[in-house]
């Protein structure tokens, strides 16, 4: 347990009048970790840190991913912070300006080890403000069948756009059946679905503290969107990515893009699929996604903050973190390439897809009132999906209100 000063003195007071030993309690790394439950891998690797770490204590607390963000940043603005807390990175910059947490700046060796573009995902102002401990992407997932009844090649994926929305009217059109499931529903992945396709056309919303959202190739990704809306899922506004999953695993919707944990589900289904990299739009340079990380952010003012930099950086180093992504259903893309990485991706090829995405992906934008950009872009996606505003013009009104957000 942290020692007040008050505490201390105390002890020492105590010490000095008495000739009997004394033993100092441990520090604590306090931990507040989302979920249902501890991982058994972390469980593992937290004692053998404290073992090679006396006088330090990790203590990790159990909160559900609904309350477990909120918890640490109530904390911290009450002035009794967490150690250390598992957050989305998008969420960094603004605890970072709001002076919560303390940089984990990172060497050139370690920024090396990672997939390109992830250090990204933690980096502004050219330091480091969290650690990535986990990882997704997405990917293009088919059904063979309805490519099959609609005249297609059941084992040929759409590699652009363009064939992307071909596939999609002509299964609309040949069987009756939604080609793409788009999902426009107001809830953060709308957001995350529509920067998959900014991604795979080489398009960007922000650069340094720079609005860019406003060029040609997100102005094609919009156009893209509205050109596929009337192939794509009826009602786009009522659904979020998992209920369209949800859809695609029912067989009533040929296309979807999403992430590996779909393939597990698909395993246990009678549904004729494949998994392809993510279709690409006209600017591309090469196949990309979205890279979404959750960090450990060490917050500032809990007085370990030192030990609880060096906690993080161990428990997500390459041993730990590749025990704990690759083992059976963690559903995690892998933060850094490696032999076992290859072996994993020999064994179970629908996973290739998701690491190709990586070379040309890109982080989710880091904003200081990151859920302000959130709702700007879900609006932004609406409006176009529901044929309230062209595309252009769409785009020019986010540009100029993701100003304030900056």
């Amino acid at each position: 347990m942290k020692m007040t000063l008050s505490l201390l003195a105390g002890t020492l007071a105590l010490l000095a009048s008495s000739a009997l030993p004394t033993l100092a309690a441990d520090q604590e790394i306090s931990w507040i970790y989302c979920g249902d439950k501890i991982d058994p891998i972390h469980e593992k690797y937290i004692k053998e840190w404290e073992g090679k770490n006396a006088g330090f204590k990790v203590v990790p607390e159990v909160v559900g991913w609904a309350q477990c963000q909120d918890k640490a940043t109530t904390l911290a603005a009450a002035g009794t912070p967490v150690a250390m807390a598992y957050v989305g990175s998008r969420t960094l910059k603004e605890f970072a300006q709001n002076d919560m947490i303390v940089p984990v700046p990172m060497t050139d060796e370690e920024k090396a080890s990672y997939y390109p573009n992830i250090v990204d995902t933690v980096t502004f102002d050219d330091n480091q403000w969290g650690v990535p401990v986990a990882f997704s992407t997405k990917a293009l997932y088919w059904n063979k069948d309805l490519f099959k009844a609609a005249g297609l090649d059941p084992e040929t994926a759409p590699k652009t756009w363009a064939e992307e929305v071909a596939f999609a009217k002509q299964i609309k059109e040949k069987t009756g059946t939604a080609g793409y499931g788009l999902p426009a529903k107001t809830f953060d992945n709308t957001m995350h679905q529509f920067m998959h396709w900014v991604y795979t056309n080489n398009g960007k919303v922000i650069d340094g503290d720079k609005i860019v959202i406003d060029s040609p190739e997100v102005l094609a990704a919009l156009q893209a969107y509205k050109d596929i809306t009337p192939y794509s899922v009826e009602g786009a506004t009522a659904y979020e990515q998992n209920e369209i999953r949800a859809i695609f695993l029912d067989g009533k919707v040929a296309m979807i893009q999403a992430g590996s944990g779909a393939a597990a589900r698909l395993k246990e289904t009678k549904i004729n699929w494949g998994v392809a990299p993510l279709p690409l739009g006209p600017a591309a340079k090469g196949e990309g996604t979205l890279l979404i990380t959750d960090s450990l952010a060490v917050f500032k003012g809990s007085g370990v903050e030192e030990k609880a930099i060096e906690f993080a950086k161990f428990i997500t180093s390459p041993g730990p973190q590749g025990e704990y992504e690759l083992q059976g259903g963690a559903g995690l893309t892998p933060l850094r390439p490696s032999a076992k990485v290859d072996e994993f991706v020999k064994a179970d090829p629908s996973w290739k897809p998701f690491i190709d995405g990586i070379a040309f992906g890109g982080p989710e934008p880091l904003f200081t009132d990151y859920k302000g950009f959130q709702n700007v872009m879900i609006e932004l996606v609406q409006a176009v999906v529901t044929g309230k505003a062209e595309p252009a013009d769409a785009l020019k009104k986010a540009a100029a209100d993701l100003e304030q957000y900056k």
